[in-house]
């Protein structure tokens, strides 16, 4: 299991085909795909193995990155994920972050892409890290904006209206 970065609170590693369940546990609430595009994408443990294994471990091999696992340290438990996406629908790499909403509110997306953004500035090679969200979803604006994001443009994609963020690293 790859460590990717820690926080005082959180280790940032690469999921495993063991985090199937976990995965499942934090796409399961329909709250939490609301403003995604992924509804009904994870409705079992087999969809979650399937994402692990099809996408985001596909992903590190291909890209070295991809969704990270957020591990809450005084647990273990994964809690959600953060990181990296290289987005083929923008043509650029995207940052991202799920979390059950037990853990929302408590400052755990900012806390662990912040921590992605500055291993991204000592460790990958890119210049520039997109945010996507719906307009509505007033609590992923607010973290992209902590993280220093700027706003870019607004379009439709999909029968969705989608706002950009976009922050230099370096």
């Amino acid at each position: 299991m790859k460590i990717i970065t820690e926080t005082a609170r959180l280790i940032i590693r690469e999921f495993n085909r063991d985090d199937a369940q976990a995965v499942y546990h934090f796409n399961s609430p329909e709250i939490v795909n609301r403003y995604t595009g992924d509804a009904g994408l994870c409705e079992s443990v087999e969809d979650a193995a399937g994402i692990i294994e099809n996408i985001w471990i596909k992903e590190y091999a291909e890209f070295g990155f991809a969704r990270w696992a957020v591990v809450l340290k005084e647990t273990g438990q994964v809690i959600g994920f953060c990181g990296f996406k290289n987005e083929t629908r923008i043509n650029a790499v995207d940052i991202g972050y799920r979390f059950h909403p037990d853990y929302w509110g408590q400052g755990f997306a900012t806390e662990s892409n912040q921590a992605c953004l500055t291993y991204a500035r000592a460790h990958m090679d890119l210049d520039m890290v997109y945010g996507e969200v719906m307009p509505e979803n007033s609590g992923s604006i607010h973290v992209l904006k902590k993280l220093g994001m700027q706003f870019v443009k607004q379009y439709q994609e999909g029968g969705y209206t989608i706002d950009s963020y976009v922050i230099q690293l370096k």
